[in-house]
């Protein structure tokens, strides 16, 4: 399910008839939403932020930050991902939600410091890595990864160690309800039929 909002740019832009259409979407996670301004957010990578204070380097992100109810902001090539709190209805966070990101954008402010870019190439292989860690990379950067962003998130490789894969949550995927579901009967299952040393995978963090 999806929805189409217009919004007039400026009071310049709106006289002379030119407007930004940012488009929202449910995702699986119910305490997140997808926002599609139109526009590139990000030339590479992804970027996650769970508190103001990370985002400090990143003027969108922090932001949304500054509005009650947000708690999480997920970046990615052309949408944003915004979480909100148990306490906050999206009846009234989207509206600000949106007056802000068209404000920001719209405006040609910053996004984030060009320096952040290189953290959200820290998914790439490493030279010391072997060659299960890259099959499994490959296979989550063609199948899983554009599938999850779809939805308004990202899965991103940590590391493997004894059979088990071990996987960041990002976006729409971190404390989602069926996040789990997810991890076991899809991505789990996946990388055992086509890795024969994967024996189960986990989010980064469980025990």
């Amino acid at each position: 399910m999806f929805q189409i909002l217009k919004l007039f740019c400026s009071p310049k832009h709106k006289q002379e008839g030119h407007a930004m259409f940012i488009q929202t979407e449910e995702t699986p996670n119910p305490a997140t939403i997808k926002f599609i301004p139109g526009q590139t957010i990000l030339e590479k990578g992804t970027l996650d932020f769970s508190s103001r204070a990370e985002a400090a380097r990143a003027p969108l992100a922090d932001r949304l930050f500054r509005i009650p109810g947000v708690i999480r902001v997920f970046l990615s090539g052309d949408f944003v991902s915004v979480s909100k709190g148990d306490d906050t209805d999206w009846s009234m966070l989207k509206p600000m939600i949106l007056t802000a990101l068209m404000e920001h954008l719209s405006t040609g402010q910053p996004i984030v410091d060009p320096a952040l870019l290189e953290q959200s190439s820290a998914a790439a292989p490493s030279e010391d890595e072997d060659e299960i860690a890259i099959q499994i990379r490959e296979l989550l950067d063609t199948r899983v990864r554009p599938m999850v962003a779809r939805d308004g998130g990202d899965i991103v490789f940590d590391y493997f160690e004894d059979g088990v894969v071990y996987l960041h949550m990002r976006g729409a995927c971190s404390g989602c309800p069926s996040s789990t579901a997810t991890l076991k009967m899809g991505i789990e299952n996946m990388l055992r039929h086509f890795i024969p040393e994967v024996n189960e995978v986990r989010a980064s963090g469980d025990l």
